[in-house]
């Protein structure tokens, strides 16, 4: 196995000034799997309840996807209601419900074991923890969110200390490191571990920090924004399948791989739920991928 993630397979409630939806297919292993399906192979790891319904397990599978990883549970699927104003940046969140992830003992196939990357969603620190002792990845990359940091910093702090690579949206950051200054937070993190740290910025981009890089990337400029839940999972998706295709992480390879997690999720973001990447090719990734290329590209000469 070239990847895989631990994280949320979710039924989600969504509203935005475009539309809303109920019980939509949703999860931070969901929008990575999926956007890391356009570049290699990727496993799943996750708990769903026995309302989850069959049809999205079989479209996971009809996009290649490694479902041995996700355990079946009696009762509810964890569920997530948010709803978006004209800020579409900032997400409030109405209801969380646990549900079966509340007793989720993340297992492990075996195959899975030995994988080239682990990516490890936004869940309990805890959690994370307990599957770094189950696996053995060559890189591995983390997440968090504002709930663990400020409930569970202790267990955050060593997880961020154990892996190579932090993805960490922008108001995270800031509540982590303790300052408004974003390149400050990028230094802060990136101190942890000696590793590599990418900042999301929503719809103003991407910072990215290593020991000898600093890259800066702004977003693909999408006019149909309508729903931009699972766009951040979703970058983490492209980006770290780009990266297990070929196989290189070096600081070059980190930058073209950024700038493919960001052509994913700016498909992610047309339309609700999956639906804006569900019926996407390689081809359209690679075509909006030039277009990307182009719209940031400037001549060396001044």
């Amino acid at each position: 196995m070239n990847l895989m993630t631990v994280g949320t397979l979710a039924l989600d409630d969504i509203k935005t000034p475009f539309g809303e939806v109920k019980g939509a297919l949703g999860g931070s292993a969901t929008y990575f799997g999926l956007a890391a399906s356009f570049f290699t192979e990727c496993g799943l790891i996750g708990v769903v309840g026995s309302d989850f319904p069959e049809e999205h397990l079989d479209f996971l599978k009809s996009k290649k996807l490694d479902l041995s990883g996700i355990e079946a549970a009696s009762g509810k699927t964890f569920r997530w209601s948010g709803s978006y104003e004209f800020d579409m940046n900032q997400a409030h969140t109405l209801k969380t419900e646990l549900n079966v992830l509340s007793e989720f003992n993340p297992k492990i196939p075996g195959g899975f074991r030995n994988c080239e990357i682990l990516f490890l969603a936004n869940i309990d620190p805890d959690l994370q923890l307990e599957v770094l002792e189950k696996v053995k990845p060559k890189y591995c990359f983390a997440d968090t969110m504002n709930f663990w940091i400020e409930g569970n910093r202790e267990s955050l702090d060593e997880v961020f200390g154990r892996v190579d690579g932090i993805i960490i949206n922008d108001s995270e950051a800031r509540q982590y490191c303790k300052t408004p200054n974003l390149i400050a937070c990028g230094k802060i993190l990136s101190r942890l571990n000696d590793g590599k740290v990418i900042i999301k910025k929503g719809e103003h981009g991407i910072l990215y920090f290593s020991e000898e890089r600093f890259f800066s990337l702004p977003a693909y400029p999408v006019e149909n924004l309508v729903d931009p839940t699972g766009a951040g999972d979703s970058f983490a998706g492209g980006t770290l399948g780009h990266l297990a295709k070929h196989g290189e992480f070096s600081d070059e390879m980190m930058r073209k791989s950024i700038v493919c997690g960001s052509t994913v999720a700016s498909y992610v973001v047309s339309g609700f739920s999956v639906d804006g990447i569900k019926v996407r090719t390689h081809e359209d990734i690679e075509s909006r991928y030039q277009h990307f290329r182009n719209i940031v590209a400037f001549d060396h000469n001044l």
